[in-house]
């Protein structure tokens, strides 16, 4: 297929200065700030349009739910007889739905013995932190250097730290908490001990100089790309858990569902005390998940009211969010699980002719990828953590690669080291389209 020439991006600049008469910064969520300013109005399989009429290959998936491809017919057949059945919100009382989500959830997931839903990922963070606190009587938090859990005042913070801001390495160790936000509490920021990924010694550091309720960490760090826990490390969290007693969160949001049925848990073989779920459970419908054992979930009911954790929220376990979750799941169980069987392949495939590609035109790279999530890092190996990555990798060089992406048909999310998302409708006309594009690309790169 021939290369449609870019259309540029006026009306999607036209629409996001006129939200700004409205909205603080044009977007409702300004993580989706990005340059060039596009407006996309339409998503079908592996493609999406912007208000331009320009037709992209997606890779972003909206910073990844869509692990089926975009209005996928099967989930939106399964909405549409939801809203068609007359079924409403109630608001008092149970569904029957959210039990038959719940069955689904706990029978894949390892370590689900109960669930509880959210509408995002951030307010399920939100809750296993409150649960981890009531349980252990503690209140301190160990995050993640590089790591994202979500907006709340906890875990906004240090993900994308410039290293003047936070020093150089330090093993064991922890560093200076950089909120993402104003308006946190400088007396809540205390409670928070920032470690590298990957570093067993600093949580064990943590662990003896602080009462620690709780760490959170996603098992791979996907808001930096794809960090990859090394041999031992996750497993090193589990026993430092046992010894220390602080209830190991697992932020499965990005990770789960879409590297396996049972979340990567199941792949790396480590049960969490808690785990959470969101985006590619049901495939961009709003869906959070709160997994994990009996005894922790039971907090929520717990009998003693100053023990007790409050969930509430009008739209948890909304009938369309639900039933899109289910219609995915079993989608992802079908032929025992032929959908990931065929991103694993379809990852490789990518991984493997990006690799052919960088080296034809001399460019050093390192590809890291997880079943269909991968990143290219511009530099000569993998990285271990933020420190390793900050150091080494070439951000502008990355940033114009991105760009010039996007004029040539490929969507990235415009940031440097931003995952990369296959979908299950990716093909390889799409990924051949794709090389072109980046064959194209460096042509331009090197030129300039």
């Amino acid at each position: 297929m021939s290369h449609s020439p870019w259309l540029g991006n006026r009306r999607s600049v036209e629409i996001q200065e006129h939200n700004k008469t409205l909205i603080p910064g044009g977007v409702v969520s300004l993580n989706r700030q990005i340059d060039p300013a596009l407006c996309f109005v339409k998503g079908d399989g592996a493609y999406v349009w912007d208000a331009d009429g320009n037709r992209y290959i997606d890779y972003h998936a909206a910073f990844a739910p869509f692990l089926l491809g975009h209005n996928h017919p099967v989930v939106n057949q399964a909405v549409i007889e939801m809203l068609q059945s007359g079924h409403t919100l109630m608001g008092a009382g149970p569904t029957y739905y959210e039990g038959d989500l719940a069955e689904l959830i706990c029978k894949h997931v390892p370590s689900a013995e109960r669930i509880q839903l959210t509408n995002t990922g951030s307010e399920a963070t939100y809750h296993a932190l409150r649960i981890a606190r009531s349980h252990t009587g503690r209140d301190d938090v160990i995050v993640m250097q590089g790591g994202y859990n979500g907006w709340h005042n906890d875990v906004a913070c240090n993900v994308m730290t410039p290293l003047d801001q936070i020093g150089p390495r330090v093993s064991p160790g922890e560093y200076p908490v950089r909120p993402l936000s104003a308006g946190i509490p400088a007396e809540q920021l205390r409670r928070v001990h920032v470690v590298n990924f990957n570093d067993l010694e600093s949580i064990e550091y943590c662990c003896r100089r602080n009462p620690i309720a709780a760490l959170i960490t996603e098992p791979i760090l996907q808001n930096i790309g794809i960090v990859k826990p090394q041999p031992g490390y996750l497993e090193g969290i589990r026993k430092l858990a046992d010894k220390y007693g602080f209830v190991f969160v697992m932020d499965e949001v990005k990770t789960g569902f879409r590297h396996a049925l049972g979340g990567y848990q199941s792949i790396c073989g480590v049960r969490p005390d808690l785990c959470v779920f969101g985006k590619a459970i049901a495939n961009g419908y709003p869906l959070g998940v709160i997994a994990g054992k009996r005894e922790l979930l039971e907090y929520f009911v717990h009998p003693d009211p100053q023990r007790r954790v409050l969930i509430a929220g009008t739209y948890n376990a909304h009938p369309v969010s639900v039933v899109a979750a289910m219609a995915t799941i079993r989608l992802l169980a079908e032929g025992n699980g032929a959908i990931h069987r065929q991103l694993e392949k379809t990852g490789a495939q990518l991984e493997a002719g990006l690799k052919a590609t960088f080296e034809d035109f001399q460019i050093p790279v390192s590809i890291s990828r997880q079943g269909s999530a991968f990143c290219v890092y511009f530099m000569d190996h993998v990285p271990v953590d933020w420190h390793d990555l900050a150091q080494n990798h070439q951000f502008d060089f990355d940033t114009r690669y991105r760009r010039l992406l996007i004029e040539n048909g490929v969507f990235h999310f415009p940031l440097p080291t931003k995952q990369g998302s296959i979908s299950a409708v990716h093909t390889e006309t799409h990924l051949e389209e794709t090389l072109a594009a980046t064959r194209r690309v460096l042509k331009q790169l090197i030129a300039n």
